[in-house]
């Protein structure tokens, strides 16, 4: 039997099962000593402190073991506290010094524990806020967003009102600059003039000049008469005394302030034919009109049902209304995308034209007297006269020949006055000499209904060419430009049409918009080929530009409405206004200096007129909130003075409105002077092009000053 139980015995320690176990056994006994011997051994904290010595500022090194040696802690709870107790920053005090015995030297004593101060009590929490008070309305939006009609204007910011009191000085201040800009010249600062020129237009207004006139018959003292050179306007042309921030469009078509416009001649005047009337302190606008008493889109639908050829809004775009009165038959035309240019001269009703640019009508003053109006040939679709109180017919028609050139081909002629139908004797005679100067223009009277006539111009030169020898008036010379209206006097001839066509035929709006215009080809540029290269990339260029204003400069929030482009070129800055539907209305100036590009203009069914910046301009004061010159004054630096130029943008821009310059760097500093000096609040902003391009913008912003 022992050998067999050795032999088991044996084959029990070699089994892989017996291995197994001892390997576990073994692996288990090891983990444990390591862990035992790991724990016991591991190293207490150790600081390294040094200590100050008071008196000799000496630092002596110390060595002690952490204050936490052999405790326990709450990981949890320390860093809880660590999260709202600050670790106190204060070095633990020296020890204080014993004597120890030589013979037996006694160990340090170690630290006290570092203990972090208490955390300082909470502050008391702060009063409640005080109940919000009344609500104040400014605007025509109540707290709710909704219109509301009665409501009270707020006054203007006091960061738009300057007390500008007349002092002498130069104009401070170059937080406007920009980096770069050098200062070559400062400027005296401008006073104010009197306030008997608070509605100055100094080529109008020009006294002097009107005594010396041989003749006042024709007309002559509503035309221009402006002021010698070295007697240009020298000062800030004042606003009325309790000038208020304008209605916004579109209720200013039927309201505005009385104290911006404080005169109520028309008041007395009309007020019974549903012009205008006084209410508090608003004028209303009922939107009649001596012809049109029951309001002026019935007006408007009447004409349409007489010739359903005008189609206001597609084949009628631009219109030109003459003795507007308050400009109630633009201003309702607006609504019908039919922009009416409205002009009138200052005379007795010397107000309407500052009426309509305050109700946001497009409006000028002019007047139809002995020379031609500053607008190309076949400008307008239609051309509207209600009681304007011209004689047509004088001296054989020569003022119904303006009207003829400005007259597109196949354009519309409309009048309404009592020739057309009332029967007394002279009125009768009157309508008979009205019909016998139409038909030698060969104009065809299409329809006659109650107040209004309609005579519709011919398409081509046919008729001219086909009429009997010696009649008059005749065909212009062929070297006539009938675009050629600064200062050119009347003439009694019938301006021709182009033989090619050009200017008869433009697309419907709105396709006519950005549709280069075959007058292009008539513009005296350079580029023949390349002109509608030239024309789309302007438009292009201004889209790019207007899309920045409004991303970079919030022109969306600005209160555009009355816009004047100084130098309009194609008018590619008013279509891009339009195509990114701001609610505003541009006057595209173009200047006599350059290249005459307003056929273009009004081929694109926008509005434009000629001038020269070296004159003033034919407006009221305060008309315009948005005044845009780009390249301007590089171009007329040579011809005008920049601050004359200034000065009547100062005249003509409201209180809280725009001025935006782009042009070079080289006049831009000089600019940012008068500016200063006119207390306007002026910006030099680099361009897209960055820090090193030619051209700068110059943004500025019109204070209301007080004497």
């Amino acid at each position: 039997m022992k050998p067999l139980n050795n032999g088991v015995s044996i084959f029990i320690f070699r089994s892989p099962l017996f291995v197994k176990i001892s390997a576990f056994i073994f692996l288990s006994i090891a983990f444990f000593f390591l862990g035992f011997h790991w724990s016991d051994g591991y190293h207490n904290l150790t600081f390294f402190t040094t200590t100050t010595n008071s008196t000799t500022s000496s630092y002596s090194p110390s060595v002690s073991l952490s204050p936490n040696f052999d405790k326990s802690f709450d990981i949890s709870s320390l860093i809880n506290s660590s999260a709202t107790h600050a670790v106190s920053q204060t070095p633990a005090p020296s020890p204080i010094d014993s004597s120890p015995d030589e013979n037996n030297p006694l160990p340090p004593p170690p630290p006290p524990p570092v203990i972090s101060p208490p955390p300082p009590p909470l502050p008391p929490p702060p009063p409640p806020p005080p109940p919000p008070g009344e609500m104040e309305r400014f605007g025509i939006v109540d707290e709710n967003g909704t219109m509301t009609e009665d409501f009270e204007v707020g006054t203007f910011d006091p960061d738009v009102v300057e007390d500008w009191g007349n002092v002498s000085g130069v104009a401070a201040g170059d937080e406007g600059r920009s980096e770069g800009v050098r200062v070559r010249v400062k400027v005296k600062r401008y006073a104010l003039c009197p306030q008997s020129m608070r509605e100055y237009i100094p080529c109008m207004d020009n006294e002097k000049a009107i005594k010396r006139l041989k003749s006042t018959e024709k007309g002559e003292r509503w035309e221009r008469h402006c002021p010698e050179r070295g007697k240009e306007l020298n000062c800030l042309v004042p606003a009325p005394r309790k000038y208020k921030p304008p209605i916004p469009w579109p209720r200013s078509r039927d309201e505005v302030w009385y104290d911006n416009v404080p005169h109520t001649r028309l008041v007395d005047d009309k007020g019974g034919q549903n012009w205008i009337k006084r209410e508090k302190n608003k004028f209303k606008f009922p939107g009649g009109g001596t012809q049109f008493i029951h309001g002026a889109d019935q007006y408007l639908d009447q004409m349409m049902k007489m010739i359903p050829d005008i189609a206001f809004g597609r084949h009628i775009r631009v219109v030109l209304d003459v003795g507007c009165g308050v400009a109630s038959f633009g201003a309702y035309l607006l609504s019908r995308n039919v922009i009416a240019l409205s002009i009138a001269p200052k005379d007795v009703h010397e107000n309407q034209i500052q009426f309509a640019l305050e109700r946001g009508v497009p409006a000028m003053v002019a007047a139809f007297a002995t020379r031609r109006l500053p607008f190309p040939s076949q400008a307008f679709d239609l051309i509207h006269c209600s009681r304007c109180r011209v004689n047509w017919t004088r001296d054989d028609g020569i003022l119904l020949l303006e009207v003829d050139r400005m007259l597109r081909a196949g354009g519309y002629f409309a009048w309404a006055a009592q020739p057309v139908y009332k029967h007394e004797e002279i009125l009768e005679e009157q309508w008979a000499e009205m019909v016998n100067l139409t038909t030698r223009l060969c104009w065809e009277l299409v329809k006659k209904e109650g107040y209004i006539a309609i005579w519709q111009k011919p398409p081509n030169n046919s008729c001219y060419i086909s009429r009997s020898a010696g009649i008059q008036p005749p065909l212009c010379d062929p070297d006539d430009d009938p675009d050629q209206v600064w200062y050119s006097n009347l003439k009694p001839c019938i301006t021709r049409l182009p033989d090619n066509g050009y200017g008869a035929n433009v697309p419907p709006w709105p396709v006519r918009l950005n549709t280069p215009p075959n007058r292009l080809q008539s513009i005296h540029i350079d580029g023949y080929i390349s002109r509608k290269e030239l024309f789309m990339a302007e438009t292009r260029y201004w889209v790019e530009i207007i899309e920045s204003y409004i991303r970079a400069l919030h022109w969306k929030k600005f209160r555009l409405r009355n816009v004047l482009d100084m130098r309009a070129g194609f008018g590619g800055f008013a279509s891009a206004l339009i195509d990114q539907k701001l609610d505003c209305w541009v006057l595209n100036v173009v200047p006599v200096s350059g290249p005459n590009t307003l056929p273009v203009i009004y081929d694109r069914g926008l509005v434009g007129v000629m001038h020269d910046w070296c004159e003033p301009f034919d407006t009221y004061p305060r008309t315009y909130d948005l005044l845009h010159a780009a390249g301007l004054f590089s171009i007329e630096q040579k011809r005008c003075n920049a601050s004359s130029i200034m000065l009547e943008m100062d005249r003509m821009l409201r209180p809280g409105g725009h001025a935006y310059i782009r042009d070079s760097v080289s006049v831009i500093d000089e600019l940012y002077e008068i500016a200063k000096a006119m207390g306007w609040r002026a910006t030099v902003r680099d361009t897209s092009e960055g820090p090193h391009a030619s051209f700068r913008i110059l943004t500025c912003d019109k204070q209301l000053l007080r004497g």
